[in-house]
C-alpha cells in the first residue's frame, strides 16, 4: 500500500503522513524542503518505505514531471495538503505571489486529482483526500483569493464525489475542511489567530480516520461545525461583514 502527500515537510500534511506510517502505507512525501522532508523521514524511522520529491508545485510544469515521476508507484492514496494564503487587501496584494498561490491551491491540486484519479478508476480503488479550510464555506475579506481558492477545492471534492457515486465506482474522495489550525500556515500568510486553534496531530488523525470511513466533507471540531450550520440561515453579505471584522483582527 502506497500513499504520496503534498506539503508534507510540516503540519497537517507532516502528521497525516505520519498516521498513514502507522497504518503500514509506504510514502512519497512531496514538499520544497528537502531538510524538512528529511525530518519527517527520520520521524517515521524505517518503520515503512519512504520516498522524498522536492518539488515547488507552483511550477505547473513541475506538476506534470511529478506525475510521470510517480504514476508507476500504484497510490492508493492522494492527499492534496499543499497550499498557503496571503494577507491583505485584494488590491495591495502582490499579483506575482497571489498568482503562485492560485497555481498551488487550484491548479496543481486540480492537476493531481485529475492524473491520479483516472488511474485510481481504472483499478476502482484508491482515496483523494482533498485539504480545503472551513474558508470554502464563505467569502473572506482581506484573504479574498485564499478563500476563493479554498472554496474551488471544496466545490470541486463534491462534485467529483457525485460523479464517482453515479459511476459506482469503489473510489473514494473526501476534502478537509478545517477551521485554525497551529501550523506554519500561519506564519507565511502572515496571520495570528485570535482564537483557539486545533492541533495538526488531531486534524490529521480525525482527517485519516473519516477518510477511510468514506466521509467526503471531513469537518474537524464542534465549532467548524457550528459555523456551517449557522451560516445557512444567514445573508451571505451579513457573514461577510462579520469576517471582515474577524480576518481584521488577524493582521500582525
Amino acid at each position: 500500500m502506497k500513499a504520496m502527500v503534498t506539503g508534507a515537510s510540516s503540519g497537517i500534511g507532516r502528521d497525516i503522513a505520519l498516521n498513514l506510517a502507522k497504518l503500514q502505507y509506504d510514502l512519497i512525501l512531496v514538499g520544497r524542503d528537502r531538510e524538512a522532508l528529511e525530518g519527517v523521514k527520520s520521524t517515521i524511522n524505517g518503520k515503512v518505505k519512504v520516498k522524498i520529491v522536492v518539488v515547488d508545485l507552483s511550477n505547473l510544469q513541475k506538476v506534470k514531471e511529478l506525475y510521470v515521476l510517480t504514476h508507476n508507484d500504484d497510490i492508493d492514496i492522494l492527499v492534496n495538503n499543499a497550499g498557503f494564503g496571503v494577507f491583505g487587501e485584494f488590491c495591495n496584494i502582490d499579483l506575482n505571489t497571489e498568482l503562485d498561490m492560485i497555481d498551488v491551491n487550484i491548479r496543481a491540486l486540480d492537476m493531481l486529482c485529475k492524473f491520479y484519479l483516472k488511474d485510481m478508476i481504472k483499478k476502482d480503488k484508491g482515496i483523494i483526500l482533498n485539504v480545503a479550510s472551513s474558508a470554502a464555506f464563505m467569502a473572506g475579506p482581506l484573504m479574498s483569493s485564499y478563500y476563493a481558492s479554498k472554496s474551488y477545492v471544496y466545490r470541486l471534492s463534491l462534485a467529483i464525489n457525485e460523479e464517482l457515486r453515479r459511476r459506482k465506482s469503489h473510489v473514494k474522495i473526501s476534502v478537509l475542511c478545517p477551521g485554525p489550525v497551529d501550523t506554519n500556515f500561519n506564519k507565511r500568510a502572515g496571520v495570528e489567530f485570535r482564537v483557539k486553534a486545533l492541533s495538526s496531530s488531531y486534524v490529521a488523525r480525525y482527517a485519516v480516520e473519516k477518510m477511510f470511513n468514506g466521509k467526503c466533507v471531513i469537518i474537524p471540531g464542534f465549532k467548524m461545525k457550528f459555523v456551517k450550520f449557522i451560516t445557512r440561515f444567514l445573508s451571505d453579505k451579513f457573514v461577510t461583514r462579520i469576517n471582515y471584522n474577524i480576518q481584521k483582527k488577524k493582521g500582525k
